[in-house]
């Protein structure tokens, strides 16, 4: 029989029960104490004490929506086909739906968005064949190049354990060491740092990963994502100081505020495609995360675009409980020995399965379109068994001839690299840490440049001098006038470094303790 309660507003418990009160707990008399049968009080707390499942350790602060990407079966002027079988790239005007999560890295679930920090960009597309997660950030390239330095990364640019305080003497301390993240760092200390929202920002893939066409023929690739209504915005320090004043939730607001009005965000997606080998003409290796490929050599090559027409209807269902990898690639893609892929590849996943749990990608906002068969059985929370029409419910594990899973005919042929090395423990064989630095420091406009060495001076000030001349040297080899005008900033800076934290936050701490009344206790 047809439940009635399903088509009205009554309200249920989460076995279905009716509530007809759902204001008082069962007491002895009406001051009395409570009882412990109190069944939907204890289940309806007991829900509330778990709804919040492990913060993720970065990207914590995120924003999403969903849409949809649509292909122009070219790379720029040539047929797609050439490079990769991936189906979702192959015809014009195909459409393939999408969820998009932007987050920032560094801080907390409910840290300001104006906050000093690269961003994610990370494109979930529903294909096919099969999910493909596009994870990358605003900004090109990254700070490290080799995944064994990402916890120690992340550890210094956290709070200090003992304070709980951000200190940018911890994190200069651990890029003093790691002279590859000057690329990086001027970038993030320069107004790109800070992009005014979601709309108008960049997303790049960051790592070099392959493609592969019906002949199992690779070739590098790297995704830059272009946004094409409103152009590029990033702000200047005082001006994301402002809209802290106002709203910690700027960015959240405003992409979610366009798509309910309409005016829906839009980026192209490009590519640069480059040989797959070594390379050796250039000054870098082309597998280097902290590097650019020059526009020029590797021009960028149009292949699709993307709009996000619809906000999430539960931004914890969707948003938080999104779950992306670098390692959910589909048919034609593939990776490519940047050792930072390869790191965060497993990374990815493991951290997916603490924080959401081993069936994660049975929730709806992670699950593919397409069809999903294995013989991965059990486990916290499975929703369902992923089986196929006609599997026998008594074989979960293959080979089997009676009535189990088969394995799929290739698409094409399988692309096989090819290894003659000693295992070793070294990097990369061109580091050229600072080339392309000095080039970026040299292309900023004179704002930019201005901004980026206020804002350098502003956290090295606190830094121990040690941490400070290593800085300043390394952006001497990059540009000389950049590292002469950070050390001129250094020395007509005066601080006291037995402060905690950075000037800006003593001073804050320092404003409040002398701001307001006194009043008496009541």
């Amino acid at each position: 029989m047809e439940n009635d309660i399903k088509d009205d507003m009554t309200l249920t418990n989460r076995q279905g029960h009716p509530i007809s009160d759902n204001q008082n707990i069962r007491t002895i008399g009406s001051r009395g104490p409570s009882t412990l049968e109190n069944y939907h009080f204890i289940e309806k707390i007991s829900h509330f004490d778990r709804e919040r499942i492990p913060e993720r350790v970065v990207h914590a602060r995120g924003a999403g929506a969903h849409g949809y990407f649509e292909a122009y079966g070219k790379v720029g002027d040539e047929a797609v086909s050439k490079y990769t079988r991936a189906k979702l790239f192959q015809e014009e005007g195909k459409q393939t739906p999408v969820f998009v999560r932007f987050s920032t890295v560094v801080h907390g679930g409910h840290s300001p968005e104006t906050l000093r920090d690269p961003r994610g960009f990370a494109v979930k597309f529903y294909t096919e064949d099969g999910n493909w997660d596009l994870v990358g950030n605003n900004l090109k390239i990254f700070f490290i190049r080799d995944p064994l330095k990402f916890p120690d990364m992340v550890h210094s640019f956290k709070p200090d354990p003992v304070t709980n305080l951000s200190d940018p003497e911890r994190m200069f301390d651990f890029l003093s060491g790691t002279p590859e993240a000057t690329h990086m760092v001027t970038f993030l200390f320069s107004p790109w740092g800070i992009p005014a929202n979601y709309r108008q920002m960049q997303g790049s893939g960051v790592n070099t990963y392959k493609w592969v066409n019906k002949d199992g023929e690779a070739m590098l690739v790297k995704y830059h994502w272009e946004p094409l209504k409103h152009g590029i915005k990033n702000l200047r320090q005082n001006e994301a100081d402002a809209i802290q004043g106002m709203n910690t939730s700027h960015a959240t607001q405003d992409l979610y505020e366009a798509i309910e009005r309409g005016d829906y965000p839009e980026w192209e997606l490009s590519v640069q495609l480059m040989t797959d080998d070594e390379h050796t003409e250039l000054d870098y290796d082309p597998l280097d995360p902290t590097k650019l490929w020059d526009q020029a050599q590797f021009p960028f090559l149009p292949v699709g675009k993307m709009v996000l027409d619809r906000n999430p209807e539960n931004y914890f269902a969707e948003v938080e409980q999104a779950a992306f990898g670098t390692g959910v690639l589909v048919d034609g893609l593939d990776f490519s020995d940047d050792k930072l892929l390869q790191g965060r590849t497993f990374s990815y996943s493991d951290t997916q399965r603490y924080r959401v749990g081993t069936n994660y990608l049975q929730l709806p906002i992670n699950a593919p379109n397409a069809p999903v068969a294995t013989n991965q059985r059990d486990g916290q929370m499975t929703l369902m068994v992923d089986s196929a029409h006609g599997q026998s419910p008594h074989v979960n594990y293959e080979p089997s001839t009676l009535g189990g899973l088969k394995e799929a005919p290739p698409e094409g042929k399988e692309h096989q690299p090819a290894y003659d090395a000693k295992l070793v423990r070294q990097k990369l064989e061109r580091p050229n840490d600072f080339k392309q630095a000095g080039e970026t420091f040299r292309q900023f406009e004179d704002w930019e440049r201005d901004e980026l060495i206020h804002n350098l001076v502003d956290a090295l000030k606190v830094c121990a001098p040690q941490i400070q001349e290593t800085m300043v040297g390394y952006f001497t080899q990059a540009d000389a006038d950049y590292g002469k005008r950070v050390a001129d900033g250094l020395a007509k800076a005066s601080v006291d470094t037995s402060h905690i934290a950075s000037v800006s936050l003593r001073e804050g701490a320092e404003m409040a303790e002398h701001s307001g009344q006194k009043t008496d206790g009541y």
